[in-house]
């Protein structure tokens, strides 16, 4: 007589109840109170006193100004951040160990020291922005400042997400595709970006993220003049330093939502770029 098969498969690992109810109760408790937290209060504020707050020129020059430049310097880490971690996974380089680390030091390193060691670098007195000075050149103190601020943050995430990556992938498919008669910028653009596109998403992703969050490496380093070169973050400490904790969490539920919108677009583009052959 044949044994009925039990109701629940054994896994291999132990514990799974136990360890998604714990994974449910910490992401609720650390992730959506707070977050649930957040809009109730916004959703106290009157309809009309929200939509004032939230579309302020003030707020919205600070919107340009974040999500502008968080886009921009997510871009520029995306080439810059792919470039990186192709030397590190293609050639052999003297002192490979200390450059690895030196990627890594903004992981590290608080962000109110990153901001202040970019300020000395860069301002007009500093140690480069001296140099620059001459030239009428000011990388200081506006919004340029913020971009190398969030460049300086962000690239780590590009570098870290596509460098497994390049390093998993197989070289004889490029070895086969160049003796097919395959040139260069057809291996790259057709066998190698297709495989890592969906990594150099993600770490444009993480990298657009960190941005619109950062705030103790840009204050010291963005001037933080209103309507010019003021964040989204600044402005809600603003609020909350001035006793508005309506405003502020008006503000950042705002935030919020744009920030996971423009997140799940990327997802999605990613999630197709995984779906979608690669071309022949």
């Amino acid at each position: 007589m044949k044994k009925a098969r039990p109701f629940r498969r054994t896994s291999v690992i132990p514990g799974f109840g136990f360890t998604l109810g714990f994974t449910l109760l910490y992401l609720f408790l650390i992730v959506l109170v707070p977050l649930s937290g957040l809009f109730l209060r916004a959703s106290m504020m009157p309809w009309h006193n929200f939509l004032a707050t939230v579309t302020s020129p003030r707020v919205l020059a600070a919107y340009r100004v974040s999500f502008g430049i968080s886009f921009l310097a997510a871009l520029v880490n995306m080439v810059f951040g792919l470039i990186v971690a192709w030397v590190l996974v293609r050639y052999r380089l003297p002192m490979k160990k200390l450059i690895d680390a030196l990627i890594d030091l903004p992981f590290a390193l608080p962000t109110a020291v990153a901001g202040i060691a970019l300020s000395t670098l860069y301002s007009p007195r500093g140690w480069l922005g001296q140099l620059l000075a001459p030239l009428h050149i000011q990388l200081a103190f506006n919004p340029a400042g913020i971009a190398i601020a969030l460049i300086f943050v962000g690239l780590p995430f590009v570098v870290r997400t596509v460098e497994p990556v390049l390093q998993d992938m197989d070289r004889e498919v490029e070895e086969a595709a160049a003796g097919l008669g395959a040139t260069r910028w057809q291996i790259f653009t057709r066998i190698i970006l297709p495989h890592i596109m969906p990594a150099l998403l993600t770490g444009f992703a993480m990298a657009f993220a960190r941005g619109l969050g950062e705030y103790g490496s840009v204050i010291f380093i963005a001037g933080n003049v209103p309507m010019v070169s003021e964040i989204v973050p600044l402005v809600i400490i603003t609020r909350l330093e001035q006793y508005d904790y309506a405003g502020a969490t008006a503000i950042a539920a705002t935030m919020l939502t744009a920030s996971f919108l423009m997140l799940l677009a990327i997802n999605l583009l990613q999630r197709l770029g995984r779906e979608r052959p690669a071309p022949v």
